[in-house]
């Protein structure tokens, strides 16, 4: 009966919009692969998702004040595992970010990192007892947030390593960050990010100085950002079709079923499918938060807006990458960019969610 109960309670609207999107991404992963060397990536998808939906629902059933508990051992092992990622991962495209795993699968640590901060930052603030933030608490939260950050920083993953930010930076607001506090961050970090510069690698920069000019050099750094808006502008009103796309079928758009699948899904299915796309994000996204407003205790406030925080991250970057907006930097599309590792630790977030909601009817 408890079982029975616990299924009835789930957020299935949450469900259904989260499935929508998977399979658009199945449909523009075929199309963009049909004829290439990935093209089973898209049935490789259809298991990520299958198994995303079965790892969805046991981290649901784990209360997550239990998850919570055992923060400092899933720390631990986040640690040791991105540590394990530089003695035996594999390069690809310049960083050493995967560990090799049999059937040719891969594990990225670092996207199962964030289910980790998302817990962390929900279980350091909710143990605050005043209603404010105080300069050690910040000062202890962004450092134990910052290593695994470093970390993969070092992979080198930029992208990925500033997915943890948002997430320290939500629940440091919704404690009770000061705006003196918030304003003194602020002004560290615009006197720090000059000499961040010096940190990066040359792709890295590259990157950032064809952002801001692509035609610079548009067969190499720029290439990426010319041909993805090239590609979204293409689609027009209603798109080119499946499979129809010049950008993307001809194979001037670099990696179109991962990284830059919003620019082939937009090349193919025009403003109409993209605004369909996004107002899913956008659903998907009040949902979650809607959720966090009905939460039993701040715990679990903290956890979903942790969620909804990094789902929101991902898209406005994604989406901001692609159309020449932001830098680009190797962040994917929730629920739609090809990748094992993205797709289900996305699905872990959505079942923490719905812990958090069913424990709304235990007494």
């Amino acid at each position: 009966m408890a079982v029975y109960r616990s299924i009835r309670d789930l957020d299935w609207a949450l469900l259904i919009i989260t499935l929508a999107l998977c399979s658009l991404g199945i449909l523009q992963i075929y199309s963009a692969t049909h004829d290439t060397t990935w093209r089973n990536a898209w049935w490789k998808q259809v298991i990520y998702v299958v198994l995303g939906f079965v790892l969805l629902w046991i981290v649901t059933r784990i209360d997550y004040h239990t998850l919570l508990s055992q923060v400092p051992l899933f720390y631990g092992l986040t640690i040791a595992a991105l540590l394990l990622t530089f003695a035996v991962g594999r390069t690809v495209f310049g960083g050493r970010r995967w560990i090799p795993l049999l059937g040719g699968f891969h594990f990225q640590a670092s996207e199962f990192a964030k289910l980790v901060i998302i817990l962390l930052v929900a279980r350091f603030v909710s143990g605050i007892k005043k209603d404010r933030i105080e300069a050690r608490d910040l000062v202890k939260l962004s450092a134990v947030v910052g290593v695994p950050a470093v970390l993969v920083l070092l992979q080198p993953d930029l992208g990925t390593s500033l997915t943890y930010l948002p997430v320290l930076a939500v629940g440091l607001f919704l404690g009770g960050l000061r705006w003196q506090q918030a304003v003194t961050i602020l002004v560290i970090l615009a006197l720090v990010a000059p000499f961040g510069w010096y940190v990066l690698r040359d792709y890295q920069k590259s990157r950032l100085i064809s952002f801001l000019d692509p035609e610079r050099d548009p067969r190499g750094s720029g290439y990426q950002t010319i041909q993805s808006t090239i590609a979204v502008g293409s689609g027009g009103v209603w798109g080119r079709g499946v499979t129809k796309g010049s950008q993307t079928q001809l194979r001037f758009l670099p990696v179109p079923h991962t990284d830059f699948i919003f620019a082939s899904f937009a090349e193919e299915h025009g403003f109409v499918g993209v605004v369909v796309m996004l107002g899913l994000y956008l659903l998907l996204v009040m949902q979650i938060v809607q959720n966090a407003q009905a939460a039993p205790d701040r715990a679990g406030i903290y956890v979903c807006m942790g969620v909804a925080t990094l789902v929101l991250f991902h898209v406005l970057v994604n989406v901001g990458m692609v159309v020449g907006r932001m830098p680009v930097v190797g962040i994917p599309l929730p629920w739609m960019s090809a990748g094992g590792s993205n797709t289900l630790s996305m699905f872990m977030m959505l079942g923490l969610v719905n812990n958090v909601r069913l424990r709304r009817f235990v007494s």
